[in-house]
């Protein structure tokens, strides 16, 4: 007989270790399948966290060689030892993958290695390493497989020249010329990294503007930032189709309104997005539903029309973020016990780590534009703060977007030094439906970056 459990997770990344975790703690028989040797999906072994390593060692190298001379701190042959970050990225990964794994045995979860397929509705097979398959029972299922980068048709992945995000994470070299293939979040961080490791990164982006998601004042400023720092952007430029020869890869350029141009890369990385990965899982045979672009369709309990399987994170509509599928991972073990759970989708924020950093939550202008909301905003620079001063950081700005009338927040767009920690503050604003007064009435200590916050709070209230 298959043994028996209350909730098996399929998937060991944020979404799926902390909905495990979570129903370990209400008390459920849990178990979490895995199909990788080591827990945390995507984002921990191939995604947020090893993205994020590059991405500080890089701008501490940078700031060595470009910004320490303002504090009059003088520094001569800076050099940086590619295999050594590389090895650093890695031990950080290793340490917190095995944490995940701690933190789930210590929970009581079974961590289950193997390729999960469903069979019913209450069983699935997995198949481990060694080919063997094991088929396991339960009451409730919740598939957080994440998702998979988006490949060209006419430019597939040889993880060489033409790459993914997981192999643009651990190059051997830095390439003299490399070319990325869309201007979204992924995109500009790993531009930025090897940017600044001195390769010449072009961006080429279909769209008007970079980072099309965030607000239109901060994706231009972030724009601007970028090209300033050595980032080249083409912009309303599609690539038409590629030419992988081995030796470079050609891509074929067409520009809004232009004729077909020729551009030579020594690598190219495409992230023109990801889609969810349901490849193997059985969903079809099982008659789940599917929306047109391939995402699981499910209810407001995060049950799909198949009863006793839910699904969260990528898997489902929404913006592709660790942090949503986890805050959905907790809220679907709730529903499934019987208790209170939900996500306020209006409060998330995202961000890009870039330098500066922007981040956001809430409505953009364009958005609050679209839905005819009557909004005033205000705008305050970081040049205006003592603390960015001091810190030689100025660039950049906060901008509230509040309901006229009421003064409700409706929507914070941070450009600036440590834009990923000043959001905190403003998704609690919006989650606790403030007002501008309100937040302009908190006291912040004097000379801090968060003061930008509450500026920008006290000009909507014309002060």
């Amino acid at each position: 007989m298959p043994e028996k459990f209350d909730l098996i997770v399929i998937g060991a990344g944020p979404g799926g270790y902390v909905a495990a975790i979570r129903a370990a703690e209400l008390g459920m028989k849990t178990a979490c399948v895995e199909r990788d040797a080591r827990p945390g999906g995507v984002c921990l072994n191939v995604g947020c966290i090893p993205s994020k390593a590059l991405l500080e060692s890089t701008e501490q190298y940078s700031i060595a060689n470009k910004r320490l001379g303002e504090h009059a701190i003088r520094v001569e042959g800076v050099s940086i030892d590619l295999t050594r970050l590389m090895e650093r990225k890695e031990k950080i990964v290793s340490g917190l993958t095995e944490n995940v794994r701690k933190l789930m045995e210590g929970n009581g979860v079974r961590l289950i290695r193997g390729s999960a397929r469903l069979r019913t509705a209450g069983e699935i097979e997995v198949l481990d390493p060694d080919q063997t398959s094991e088929c396991y029972d339960a009451q409730a299922l919740l598939l957080a497989t994440g998702s998979e980068p988006v490949e060209l048709p006419f430019l597939p992945f040889d993880g060489e020249r033409v790459v993914s995000s997981t192999e643009a994470l651990k190059f051997e070299s830095v390439p003299k010329r490399l070319g990325i293939i869309g201007g979204g979040y992924i995109g500009l961080e790993l531009g930025s990294v090897w940017a600044r490791l001195g390769s010449d990164v072009t961006v080429i982006e279909v769209l008007p503007r970079i980072a099309f998601t965030l607000d239109g004042q901060t994706g231009r400023r972030l724009e601007r930032l970028l090209r300033r720092d050595g980032l080249n952007f083409r912009l309303k430029t599609r690539v038409a189709r590629g030419a992988n020869a081995g030796g470079a890869v050609k891509l074929f350029l067409d520009s809004d309104g232009g004729k077909e141009e020729e551009a030579e890369f020594d690598r190219v990385l495409v992230a023109v997005g990801r889609k969810p990965l349901v490849r193997g899982l059985g969903l079809e045979e099982l008659g789940i539903q599917l929306d047109a672009r391939g995402f699981v369709m499910v209810d407001e309990n995060y049950r799909t029309n198949v009863p006793g399987v839910y699904a969260i994170g990528d898997l489902i509509p929404g913006p592709m973020l660790a942090h949503k599928a986890s805050a959905e991972g907790i809220a679907a073990v709730g529903r499934i016990a019987g208790l209170a759970g939900e996500v306020d989708y209006d409060s998330i924020p995202a961000v890009v780590y870039t330098s500066p950093e922007a981040a956001s939550v809430g409505k953009t202008e364009e958005e609050l534009k679209t839905l005819g909301v009557a909004y005033r905003s205000a705008v305050f620079p970081f040049s205006g703060t003592a603390r960015a001063q001091c810190l030689g950081e100025t660039d950049g700005f906060v901008k509230i977007l509040a309901r006229s009338g009421s003064g409700r927040i409706l929507g914070v767009h941070i450009i600036g030094p440590r834009a990923s920690e000043l959001i905190a503050e403003c998704v609690i604003a919006i989650q606790s439906h403030m007002s501008a007064e309100e937040l302009s009435r908190t006291v912040h200590a004097h000379p801090t970056l968060s003061e930008a916050v509450h500026e920008s709070a006290a000009m909507l209230l014309r002060r």
